[in-house]
């Protein structure tokens, strides 16, 4: 259940509507409340309300009309700017960062505020009663908010326009998709003193008897496996007893049929049994960031890609994206990486899962970079950097011997593709620092 929820908040958090859904919902309900309140108080042209609306019903149909139509040309214009900004994102930055894009809340709230806005003028415009020669009904509290929230969307507007063009330039984009990494890395692996001791009472991990062989759990459909509840499984397996090895982690691509996981018990499961099993599996129709750190980690690679392809030729940027994911990395140097077997309160294990590594997440930042940026000395280079500063982070030797790894893939790599001599010295020289270590 709190992955399906997770998962769901994750939709609505990257969804265009769900922000200004609320926001047209709040102007309907403020419409009315204002109209009541407006019904209720007698108007006198003293004290307070001097500074209502004073003018005639028909003075008050001509504004409401006049903010309506305002507002819904002005919902045209941002809608049409956003769009534009969303296809200039994704041929030049790749398809997968337009979600940065809709989780844009100033971009949802802006289009929220002008819909919102003329559907409340629309509203109160049909409350405006009677002509100058029958008895009127004006609404002079919800027409003053109705003039307060035009000056505002005119503000509101000219924020909008500013923050399109900054949110258009590769750094701004490559630095907002770095905060999102970051972020998400902190979540999924905290810093080793983060993490919290074991609870008290509990015994030693057993060995879980395994009776019959394993059955192995087809997925019902294509897609990709956007999230598992660990701790769901773990907890269905305690209460009845068996034991699950998941062949999937969050991320990867499933086949309808293929393998999802392999189920050990005494007994074979009943049929409600495994639609509760099945039901900690979320497939989707693309990858999402919930617990899946190398989808952040692809949007940089993928804006570095880019910037190397013979037809941008931006180095630039890549080395940009290089640094934002060199202090990923090295936040990874000293983060917690979850462990493969899961074991419940008793100390039995239940799940065994395939673990991100910081092998792994390292090859998924910089092998695509050094193969498109291979002819690039002024790239390469600066991987070379980024890998010796990683190195100074890491403490581990396993996670030394990899960055020691891609630091020899690199040098060799530039034996082959580098043409200036000179520049294979200054990559030779910063190859070198391992070894003075």
């Amino acid at each position: 259940m709190k992955a399906k929820i997770t998962y769901i908040l994750e939709l609505l958090r990257t969804s265009f509507w769900f922000v200004p859904l609320i926001i047209v919902i709040s102007a309907i309900g403020l419409s009315g409340l204002l109209t009541y309140i407006d019904s209720l108080v007698d108007y006198k042209p003293q004290g307070f309300f001097l500074y209502l609306y004073t003018g005639s019903a028909e003075s008050a149909r001509s504004i409401l009309s006049t903010i309506s139509a305002a507002m819904l040309g002005a919902a045209s214009i941002v809608f049409s700017i956003t769009l534009v900004a969303l296809s200039l994102a994704s041929s030049q930055f790749g398809p997968r960062l337009v979600r940065n894009f809709m989780y844009d809340r100033l971009n949802q709230t802006v289009l929220g505020t002008y819909i919102a806005t003329f559907m409340y003028s629309l509203l109160v415009l049909q409350t405006v009663k009677g002509t100058e020669a029958e008895v009127q009904f004006i609404p002079h509290l919800a027409i003053l908010f109705s003039l307060a929230i035009s000056v505002c969307s005119i503000i509101l507007l000219v924020i909008f326009i500013h923050h399109i063009s900054v949110s258009i330039q590769a750094d701004h984009i490559i630095s907002t998709t770095a905060n999102n990494l970051n972020k998400s890395l902190r979540k999924l692996f905290p810093e080793e003193s983060e993490q919290n001791k074991p609870e008290p009472g509990r015994t030693e991990p057993q060995s879980f008897t395994i009776n019959i062989k394993g059955i192995p759990l087809h997925s019902h459909a294509d897609g990709y496996l956007q999230t598992t509840n660990t701790y769901g499984l773990i907890e269905l397996a305690q209460k009845n007893d068996f034991y699950v090895k998941l062949h999937c982690r969050p991320g990867d691509y499933v086949v309808k049929d293929s393998v999802l996981a392999t189920y050990y018990a005494a007994e074979p499961p009943r049929d409600n049994l495994l639609q509760n099993i099945y039901k900690n599996f979320i497939l989707g129709k693309r990858r999402t960031p919930i617990k899946d750190p190398e989808f952040a980690i692809n949007q940089i690679v993928e804006i570095a890609c880019r910037a190397l392809s013979p037809g941008i030729n931006d180095p630039f940027t890549a080395i940009t994206g290089i640094d934002k994911l060199t202090s990923a990395m090295c936040y990874l140097t000293k983060a917690h990486f979850p462990k493969p077997e899961k074991y419940d309160t008793e100390g039995v294990l239940r799940l065994t899962i395939r673990p991100f590594t910081f092998s792994g997440l390292l090859d998924a930042s910089f092998n695509q970079i050094r193969q498109y940026g291979a002819p690039s000395p002024s790239v390469m280079i600066r991987l070379m950097e980024a890998l010796f500063v990683i190195y100074g982070f890491a403490s581990k030797k396993s996670d030394k011997d990899d960055i020691l790894r891609h630091a020899d893939m690199i040098f060799r790599t530039s034996q082959i593709t580098f043409k200036e001599t000179n520049d294979f010295f200054d990559l030779s020289n910063r190859y070198e620092k391992f070894e003075r270590i």
